[in-house]
């Protein structure tokens, strides 16, 4: 097809039937889309809305991103996963501050060169703040060219990537460029699904090589199966008083990497010791629970939470500022980990 009849083609079934009213398409600043695309990374939108208007109004610019403590902007995102993204989002924002005056770079490779900014993203960032005429390649951008070409294999495999981007920088067009974006990303969420694509409501539906093969759901193809190790931890529960349990922060990388948690055990070492090694006090009613399992991309987590009673505390365990005692009753704003928001509301409720 030829690339103004495909770009006319979305562009015409946007202005009728696209997203226009999102809380990031309204005053879209730099800064504004940057934070929505980190967001929508492996997230649904009605999930992300009410996380991304919470987050504005705590941090409304770049600067203030930048110079917020680090447990806020995680507390803030806490329950949308995938840690790095917000660790990432600071890191940037300092960068941005330090470095470019607190201006976005409206160069795309210096853009891309910002942590958690890859080039799909930046092209996002620039098309949808400026109009600047950039190509992206989200997972929904994928789909709809996968299946519009019929590109066989796997998008993670690089030739399969390389002529992804190809298609991608032959459709876009010169001008309207910001809603030719935003098109492209509603048309694969609403229209071009994942399963059960609605075809008969696609503008490229008579042109698309999948459909006419009668093949859709094959494109783009799916990533090679492989087993997921599994990995095992034992998470303390340890009770002080009527409403106090212990928080220890995790180191800043790895999973879960800055945020707030239960202290943790491996498997085969005594409880009660390990406590009074680490922490300096004695523990009674030692009670373990039943596994909960917590899904990563690369491995399967599953987690046996341990119940315990500190029965004697030493001041030194305050003085770290690594650990906190958590008032179940009048819970501070930190970044938990989803499953230690979810134990932290059993305790609540059964204490």
């Amino acid at each position: 097809m030829d690339p103004a009849d495909f770009s006319h083609r979305i562009l015409h079934w946007f202005h009728r039937h696209g997203r226009k009213h999102l809380p990031w398409q309204q005053d879209p600043t730099p800064y504004r889309v940057w934070v929505s695309e980190i967001m929508l990374q492996q997230t649904q939108v009605t999930t992300v809305i009410p996380y991304y208007q919470r987050f504005m109004a705590r941090f409304p610019d770049v600067r203030a991103l930048a110079e917020a403590p680090e447990d806020e902007v995680l507390s803030h995102w806490s329950g949308l996963g995938y840690y790095a993204r917000a660790r990432n989002l600071q890191r940037a924002a300092r960068l941005v501050c330090q470095q470019h005056g607190g201006e976005f770079p409206r160069d795309i490779d210096e853009l891309s060169a910002l942590p958690g900014i890859g080039r799909s993203t930046a092209g996002a960032i620039l098309s949808l703040s400026s109009g600047q005429r950039q190509p992206i390649l989200d997972g929904n951008v994928k789909r709809v060219l996968a299946r519009f070409a019929a590109v066989p294999g796997w998008p993670g495999e690089t030739r399969v990537q390389q002529r992804l981007w190809e298609l991608a920088e032959c459709y876009t067009p010169a001008d309207e460029v910001a809603a030719y974006t935003q098109a492209m990303m509603d048309l694969g969420a609403t229209v071009c699904t994942r399963s059960r694509p609605l075809c008969e409501a696609c503008p490229l539906s008579d042109a698309c090589e999948a459909r006419q093969l009668g093949r859709q759901t094959e494109f783009p193809g799916k990533k090679p199966k492989r087993a997921l190790p599994v990995r095992h931890t034992r998470m303390l529960l340890l009770r002080h008083g009527p409403d106090e349990v212990l928080l220890e922060k995790r180191p800043p990388s790895g999973i879960w990497g800055g945020l707030w948690g239960f202290p943790e055990c491996e498997s085969g070492v005594d409880i009660a010791g390990h406590v009074r090694e680490h922490f300096g006090f004695s523990i009674t009613d030692v009670q373990p629970w039943g596994v909960v399992a917590h899904g990563f991309t690369h491995f399967r987590l599953e987690i046996t939470p341990v119940r315990a009673t500190v029965v004697a505390t030493e001041p030194r365990i305050m003085d770290t500022g690594r650990t906190v005692w958590y008032n179940l009753r009048r819970p501070d704003p930190r970044g938990l980990a989803a499953p230690v928001q979810k134990l932290l509301k059993v305790l609540a409720s059964d204490w």
